[in-house]
């Protein structure tokens, strides 16, 4: 769908989006729009329950006396309570509605100065479809909508400042085009490449195969993929758009492809669902995209962890003892709980090889969050307050919210082991927190570090107003904002 944006007019023809505020009241350009039609949208707004609220909408089909197709009002609330989240979430609805008109082109009376480009933010964000395996899908069931105009006073801002938001927004597409994708199709060597395609932006590629991870001592993500037939990779994304002093900024993403447990293997039921346990690296390999796209004045790595956990006759089993880049030895009780011993090699790495400034880690990592958070929420744990507060504003601005859950030397009992330096479970109490604490004891002194769960947060069940079903990219935007906010020169 293509967004366009030009001044504020009434357009001729056609299909036109307006607005009115909480009680009916309609925006300026509505008035100017009832005006035209002979006060046709008063009129219909007296004969309905329509009262102006948010996520209300009235249709006129073929008003008299203009060429015209149809008319929708969109309530938007109170006008001193719509801001940018708000405007987000009505550029999504306004796409859904649009969606379903049959109209190919629509126009969108757009009064809330400012907020146009976060309108079309929305709109496009909802605009997403993963139908690349629909085959028999007949042509009235596909869209056919094929572009909304914008038109705002501020038209000229807001294109400019959409023309940087998009790139973010394909960055979440890319990562939801990975997280769809089924095990057969993305699996370590393929998402390999995938990501490898990203060097067209910009962006160098290192990639580590087996043979360099064995040499480099990575036993614990090694000891994850030894079950599979695919091989693992690491793949390491550097964007360089800083000062050549400045340090980079880094983030980790865990890749397992698909997840059956291992030797621990998982019930049947809804393991299919286990192709997204790659989110995290989904999320850092879109993020780059993101960054490149618009161009970034930050220095940033992205380093993610690809294996893939099967059970057979080499897989690591239960009571095994790895040895982890950093030296430290793993008793590994359950095989499940492999996300972990991915990422702490991945951790170890990244600060060994480049030093950043501060460590970001995103992962699917514990079914335990979703008990604790819902899906409303991912989980923060950090060693830094100072980067955790950043974490969380980021979050909040652009509705991908975060809560912080506590780290603490209390919880560190649970992970002691009889034979080796640490368990990879804690048991069920905590377990979230557990995982985390596990991560934390590949964390370098005093480093900044935040560990991101989003198990509950990569995969929507439902639609919302800019996600449809599916895979979400959540955590694209909201560390896009992070490094804009913070990090950027």
């Amino acid at each position: 769908m293509k967004i366009t944006f030009s001044d504020l007019a009434i357009p001729t023809s056609g299909a036109v989006i307006a607005f009115a505020t909480d009680g009916g009241d309609l925006m300026p350009s509505a008035v100017a729009l009832d005006e035209a039609t002979g006060g046709a949208l008063a009129k219909a707004i007296k004969g309905s329950t329509f009262k102006g609220k948010a996520g209300q909408s009235l249709q006129l089909l073929a008003p008299a006396n203009t060429d015209l197709s149809r008319i929708i009002v969109f309530g938007i609330g109170k006008e001193a309570e719509f801001d940018v989240i708000a405007a987000q979430k009505l550029g999504g609805n306004v796409t859904v509605r649009a969606l379903s008109t049959g109209e190919k082109d629509v126009t969108v009376l757009f009064d809330m100065e400012g907020m146009a480009c976060d309108f079309a933010t929305g709109a496009m964000l909802r605009d997403y479809r993963f139908d690349k395996y629909r085959t028999t899908e007949t042509k009235e069931d596909k869209p056919v909508l094929k572009s909304i105009a914008i038109a705002a006073r501020d038209h000229k801002d807001a294109k400019k400042q959409f023309d940087s938001a998009k790139k973010v927004v394909e960055g979440v597409f890319f990562t939801r085009d990975l997280v769809s994708e089924p095990a057969n199709v993305l699996y370590p060597e393929s998402f390999m490449k995938e990501v490898s395609a990203l060097e067209k932006l910009g962006i160098e590629i290192d990639v580590l195969d087996e043979k360099e991870m064995k040499k480099l001592g990575m036993g614990a993500l090694l000891g994850v993929s030894q079950g599979s037939a695919h091989k693992p990779y690491m793949v390491v994304m550097r964007w360089n758009g800083g000062k050549k002093k400045d340090a980079p900024v880094a983030f980790v993403g865990k890749g397992v492809t698909f997840d059956t447990g291992g030797i621990s293997i998982k019930p049947a039921a809804g393991m299919e669902d286990m192709k997204f346990d790659m989110g995290g690296a989904g999320v850092v390999s879109g993020l780059m995209k993101a960054l490149a796209g618009r161009k970034a004045k930050a220095n940033v790595i992205g380093v993610i962890g690809l294996v893939e956990n099967m059970p057979s006759s080499t897989a690591q089993r239960p009571g095994d003892v790895v040895t982890s880049m950093s030296g430290q030895t793993i008793e590994v009780i359950n095989t499940d709980a492999e996300g972990r011993l991915v990422l702490c090699d991945a951790l170890t790495y990244v600060q060994e090889k480049y030093d950043p400034k501060l460590i970001v880690d995103l992962a699917t990592l514990t079914g335990a969050i979703i008990i604790a958070l819902g899906h409303e929420n991912a989980g923060l744990f950090s060693n830094n307050d100072e980067l955790s507060t950043q974490i969380t504003n980021a979050g909040l601005a652009v509705n991908e919210t975060v809560w912080r859950l506590p780290l603490s030397k209390a919880y560190d009992s649970q992970l002691k082991s009889d034979i080796a330096d640490m368990k990879n479970v804690g048991g069920r109490p905590a377990g979230s927190i557990t995982a985390a604490q596990f991560l934390q004891r590949f964390i370098t002194k005093d480093r900044p570090w935040a560990h991101l769960d989003i198990a509950a947060m990569a995969w929507a069940t439902k639609d919302s107003e800019v996600t449809p079903k599916g895979g979400t990219g959540y955590g694209v935007r909201l560390l896009d904002r992070f490094v804009a906010d913070n990090c950027e020169s």
